[in-house]
């Protein structure tokens, strides 16, 4: 898709756009799950802005945009799917600075949005299901980024003095991936071997074989897996073959690269309280890779059909349980 298409470019043909993506089967009620047709009124009047129904079940009015992170927007809706088409397509991100500027909106409003599509992209654990399986490889492996909004003491550090403000700790990232699947990020507050494990078998069927490096964090764990490999940095090993089969972890490793990539290059500065959601948004891009065969276009479908019941306010975009 260009960026001359026109559900980039006008309000209506976005709209009718997203309406083929969320109803394919025609119009449904967000407010009562109504979908029977013949008790749903499109609103045509003079009075009535485009794309709006009426539902006979439950009297109530809505459009496409209701129930969904769009919600109640009084941005054009083609800048919205430009903006969904942008992040979606951008494999390091895309600033708000970069969004405000193409889409010709306050730095702000750009700021907003943006939060509002990596809530989006944010994926459903459960309902995706673990990573691996019998027969495949998960890597995992840790990785640290920026400073710590806030001292803590680590419960290594347990009647210590806190760390002066100058050596605070780095953010921790926990990762995930499946050789030649999907990856998973995740932040904590500090890394344990507890706090390891609880997040490996979440997001790790315990059918596969796990990779790491040698890190103790993993030695306990990588027992409740059908076989755990390791590799041995410290002494300058990165990979290793038996039987064929090569040992390592530098598929993590590069998806933790791409992060830091964008984190750096691109967005420069990551409050803590919003590291979960950008962690999703370069989740939600490395999860559908043009190596996966998806295109810019199927990604940003992709991501349109992920928008229902994600409603975020400026109330609730501050809340995090690590901030």
């Amino acid at each position: 898709m260009k960026l001359d298409s026109p559900i980039l470019q006008d309000a209506d043909a976005a709209r009718i756009h997203l309406e083929a993506q969320r109803w394919p089967h025609g119009p449904n009620c967000p407010h009562c799950g109504n979908a029977n047709p013949d008790r749903i009124t499109k609103m045509e009047g003079k009075a009535h802005r485009p794309g709006l129904y009426n539902c006979m079940e439950c009297r109530e009015q809505f459009t496409v945009t209701v129930g969904t992170v769009f919600e109640r927007s009084k941005i054009a809706l083609n800048k919205w799917l430009l903006a969904t088409f942008l992040m979606a397509s951008s494999k390091k991100g895309m600033s708000a600075h970069q969004l405000h500027r193409m889409l010709g909106v306050t730095y702000k409003t750009a700021w907003f949005m943006a939060h509002r599509i990596r809530e989006a992209m944010a994926e459903d654990v459960k309902s995706a299901g673990p990573l691996g399986g019998e027969g495949k490889t998960v890597e995992a492996d840790e990785t640290y980024i920026g400073r710590v909004d806030r001292d803590y003491l680590s419960p290594q550090r347990k009647g210590q003095p806190r760390l002066k403000r100058k050596m605070k700790p780095k953010r921790t990232v926990i990762g995930l991936v499946e050789r030649g699947g999907k990856a998973r990020m995740v932040h904590v507050q500090h890394a344990t071997k507890a706090v390891v494990r609880d997040i490996l078998v979440r997001n790790a069927d315990r059918a596969s074989t796990l990779y790491t490096d040698q890190s103790k964090l993993y030695t306990v764990t990588g027992e409740e897996y059908a076989s755990h490999k390791t590799t041995n940095h410290s002494a300058g090993e990165y990979v290793r073959y038996e039987d064929g089969v090569s040992i390592h972890s530098n598929t993590i490793e590069n998806v933790f690269s791409v992060f830091k990539r964008g984190m750096v290059g691109v967005y420069q500065h990551c409050g803590e309280a919003h590291l979960h959601r950008y962690l999703a948004e370069f989740d939600f891009r490395y999860n559908r890779r043009t190596a996966l065969k998806v295109t810019d276009t199927e990604r940003h479908d992709q991501l349109l059909a992920m928008i229902e019941g994600k409603r975020l306010t400026y109330r609730r975009i501050g809340e995090t349980g690590h901030a």
